[in-house]
């Protein structure tokens, strides 16, 4: 059976290659959707190329809905998108994907139906098809190449929905096995290296040595140093110390 988390009914209406219902079925999946809806699909269902495309997502079609028509697809809906890459000259509010999904969110935790239309791959939906809903999705494509695989439509908004309803961390660092170095770690380091560098005389001409130490140190509380990057420092150079003793 579908899981329990409220989302948007996802329409094909009228797919021709069982392929692309089958990528559509997995993209959505990707994504944690898993209400499909197949509106009058050319080559018949269920279609074994959609299942052999689908590959971990065919529990979405064994559970999709099967529709004769558009308007028995939407009967149960509240509020339907219409995904289109063509200027349209029908009268309606056009959101990005972004908008649209975040709109959705808003109405679906209000208790509402909301469905998302998705056209054939020749040529996508037809007008008649798009007076049926309440407004539009618009996806920003270069208007040279504004043709868009099936999957991919639904792949995108997919996506847009996942941002809506889930946390998603901008930037992620992955520390393995390490923490953050303190600020105690790092000022072990610059002390080691200050103390290694004053015996190598590094620091010259003595007048200039504050304001030198003061930019060394100050390059180092720059760096987002793990404690194995602190450790690893200290073992250069107490390698490069020991390395300069032998050959004294």
């Amino acid at each position: 059976m579908p899981s329990d988390t409220p989302q948007p009914a996802f329409i094909l209406v009228r797919p021709q290659m069982g392929e692309n219902v089958g990528a559509a079925a997995r993209a959505m999946w990707n994504f944690g959707l898993d209400r499909m809806r197949i509106v009058a699909p050319r080559d018949g269902w269920p279609n074994p190329k959609a299942v052999a495309m689908a590959s971990g997502a065919g529990r979405l079609l064994d559970e999709a809905r099967l529709a004769e028509d558009l308007a028995g697809a939407i009967e149960d809906c509240d509020f339907v998108f219409a995904t289109t890459a063509r200027p349209r000259e029908l009268t309606k509010p056009v959101y990005s994907p972004e908008a649209a999904m975040k709109l959705a969110a808003e109405k679906i935790a209000a208790g509402e139906k909301v469905a998302v239309m998705f056209g054939p791959e020749r040529a996508g939906l037809e007008n008649e098809d798009i007076a049926r809903a309440n407004a539009i999705i618009s996806v920003p494509v270069n208007p040279e190449f504004a043709s868009l695989n099936l999957g991919q439509c639904v792949l995108l908004t997919a996506y847009e929905w996942r941002r809506q309803v889930t946390e998603v961390a901008p930037v992620v660092t992955d520390l393995g096995k390490s923490d953050w170095a303190s600020h105690a770690d790092v000022d072990a380091l610059v002390n080691h290296y200050e103390d290694r560098l004053d015996e190598a005389g590094f620091f010259f001409p003595p007048d200039k040595a504050p304001s030198m130490k003061t930019v060394f140190r100050n390059m180092f509380s720059r760096m987002p140093l793990t404690r194995a990057d602190v450790q690893m420092l200290h073992g250069i150079m107490r390698q490069m110390v020991r390395w300069k003793e032998k050959r004294d």
